[in-house]
């Protein structure tokens, strides 16, 4: 499903180059649950931005349903962005002056008819969040955030979920109850990345990769 061909990313600082990503290649099969875990600086969220079309590499490819997405214009890297991947972060990245069911709906649009306005609430209604609708993110607990962000980044039926540190900020019950719907997503046949420091991915995953230096330290089937 995706490919990346001798990736690199180099960031230049006033203090010189520094290369977050050193000729990484990896494939991350269909319905494949992947978790990607390695010591801050690593290259971890670099590495996930760049498979989301979000993050140009410095140099090689990464290659999605058999196409180079850095070599398509930034309108189809936009289009497939919405059609094929949903992130969640570990900030959640709500929007505060809008409520629940309007940032569900911020990849499609706000409006009272928007036909995307059913599916939202089914989704709400499915991470126990029906009674939230219309409540601000500040009167949100953390979990509710995350399943906030869940729900938007599950609202367009994507191919892929790219899930960075989406536990980082929640306690032992909410990370494992966040963890068990990008489960549940993967298994309807769905795939998953998930960037994290935890352990509570690993159940889930087919495969658990290592990070260090901006390179692929190990790799390893899970199951």
């Amino acid at each position: 499903m995706v490919r990346l061909e001798k990736v690199s990313k180099i960031y230049r600082t006033r203090r010189g180059n520094v290369k977050a990503l050193d000729e990484v290649s990896l494939h991350i099969k269909e319905n494949e649950f992947a978790v990607v875990r390695g010591p801050s600086g690593s290259g971890k969220t670099t590495l996930l931005l760049s498979i989301g079309g979000m993050l140009r590499p410095t140099e090689g490819k990464v290659i999605a349903n058999g196409r180079d997405i850095y070599a398509t214009s930034k309108q189809e890297r936009a289009k497939f962005r919405a059609e094929n991947i949903g992130f969640i972060f570990q900030l959640f990245h709500l929007v505060p002056y809008l409520n629940i069911i309007e940032n569900v709906l911020l990849p499609v649009g706000v409006g009272k008819n928007w036909p995307g306005r059913t599916d939202a609430r089914k989704l709400l209604e499915r991470l126990n969040l029906s009674e939230r609708d219309y409540h601000k993110p500040s009167e949100l607990s953390a979990g509710e955030k995350q399943r906030t962000a869940i729900a938007r980044a599950l609202l367009n039926q994507p191919r892929i979920i790219l899930a960075d540190e989406p536990t980082g900020n929640l306690d032992p019950e909410n990370a494992g109850q966040i963890i068990g719907y990008l489960s549940e997503f993967h298994r309807g046949g769905g795939t998953v990345i998930v960037v994290t420091h935890g352990m509570v991915a690993d159940q889930y995953a087919d495969r658990i990769i290592y990070l260090r230096d901006g390179q692929i330290e190990k790799s390893f089937e899970n199951k």
